[in-house]
């Protein structure tokens, strides 16, 4: 296979959005971060730039949409998804669910302040003008969730008006979804 010219790669390069990592903010300025923006709903426009969560910053690097520096050196995804694993231990079965819903078609935003991993809205909708169908915890195969646990979760979901979804990696990386809703008799 033909090696890629140094033009190619800068012109490639060029048409990436361009991200800064500041302690724990990834951001960008560029005009493609708020063009991608507006199609997906990548990031969140604050103060006249585009943050990204962690999860959406590794996805586009893996897509290869985003360079990310922090300073002036480039991070690959390997060094991304490191950096962050040591940071959650988690995070490398949370980013699994993530990257399955958002290949699927779906807008997934983080629901910290909800008490969740992650919100999940219906393909096409857009977050802040539409409301997320779902709350969304990422589980391991092997890991043991409690009554207690489960019953938690739900309620969260149920008190936030959204659907509960579990979304199980098992061993191979592959994603399995349970939805749990209310119902009225």
């Amino acid at each position: 296979m033909p090696k890629k010219s140094k033009k190619t790669e800068e012109k490639q390069a060029s048409k990436k959005i361009q991200a800064a990592i500041s302690g724990d903010i990834i951001f960008s300025n560029k005009k493609e971060a708020f063009t991608l923006y507006e199609q997906s709903r990548f990031g969140e426009s604050k103060e006249g730039k585009i943050v990204y969560s962690i999860p959406e910053c590794l996805y586009l690097v893996e897509k290869e949409k985003m360079e990310i520096k922090h300073g002036k050196k480039k991070l690959n995804f390997a060094s991304l998804m490191e950096k962050f694993q040591k940071e959650d231990s988690k995070f490398g079965v949370k980013y699994s669910v993530f990257r399955d819903m958002r290949n699927r078609g779906y807008v997934v935003k983080t629901a910290l302040k909800f008490g969740a991993e992650f919100r999940v809205y219906d393909k096409g909708k857009k977050p802040g003008e539409e409301h997320a169908l779902w709350i969304l915890y990422p589980v391991k195969e092997n890991e043991t969730l409690t009554w207690h646990d489960f019953s938690a979760k739900n309620r969260v979901a149920h008190s936030t008006k959204k659907n509960l979804l579990i979304g199980i990696v098992d061993e191979e990386g592959d994603v399995t979804y349970y939805e749990c809703k209310w119902l009225k008799p």
